[in-house]
């Protein structure tokens, strides 16, 4: 059994990005992408949703021969493009895939489906970059195992809020720190549904 791990930085006024859908706008630093690479290590399939897809196929595949770019985000760009993909999208066409023509497209009307079918098989964990919208339904469907927010020193007072269609879930804290060097707070939390009783 693979355990799904949704990880997301977020504000503590409970942004997924800012106004706009302006990612930019959260407080990253650069320790960032040292636990999105921790995670990917630890992963063999990554799960997006089309929007995130779009933007990290923009982005990512040509920062791995970026000679200015940190080894991190080399290292980010290299697992990035060795991993499964798996997108959950109705739009996506497999010739708007690359350079990551291996990706695989499921439509939302299988995505609960599939994703317990992921999670049913062998190998290291699922990981969920992004993708609030998606992971929103996943969570309320009981499919996420470990819910990893970072948590940033910024207050954006408007944007995209973390929840969406208020998703109910009993969550239970596993870890909460400072990561080192950073002004990120880790909250790692078990989101496994429970039994009853």
């Amino acid at each position: 059994m693979r355990t799904l791990v949704v990880t997301n930085i977020v504000t503590p006024d409970g942004r997924y990005a800012g106004p706009g859908d302006d990612v930019m706008a959260m407080p990253f630093d650069a320790v960032f992408d040292d636990y999105n690479a921790e995670r990917l290590r630890a992963a063999d399939t990554v799960l997006l949703g089309r929007r995130s897809f779009e933007g990290f196929r923009a982005f990512w595949p040509q920062v791995a021969d970026d000679g200015s770019a940190r080894p991190v985000e080399r290292e980010v760009s290299r697992q990035l493009t060795s991993t499964e993909k798996v997108v959950i999208s109705d739009s996506l066409a497999p010739d708007q895939t690359a350079p990551w023509t291996d990706t695989r497209i499921v439509r939302r009307a299988d995505a609960h489906a599939q994703v317990k079918q992921l999670k049913s098989g062998d190998g290291a964990d699922v990981l969920v970059f992004g993708s609030h919208v998606m992971w929103n339904g996943l969570l309320a469907a009981g499919l996420v195992d470990e819910l990893h927010l970072l948590v940033g020193s910024a207050l954006l007072g408007d944007g995209v809020p973390v929840f969406e269609g208020h998703p109910r879930a009993a969550l239970r804290l596993l870890e909460a720190r400072r990561l080192d060097d950073s002004e990120l707070a880790l909250l790692r939390y078990d989101a496994a549904p429970r039994p009853a009783g």
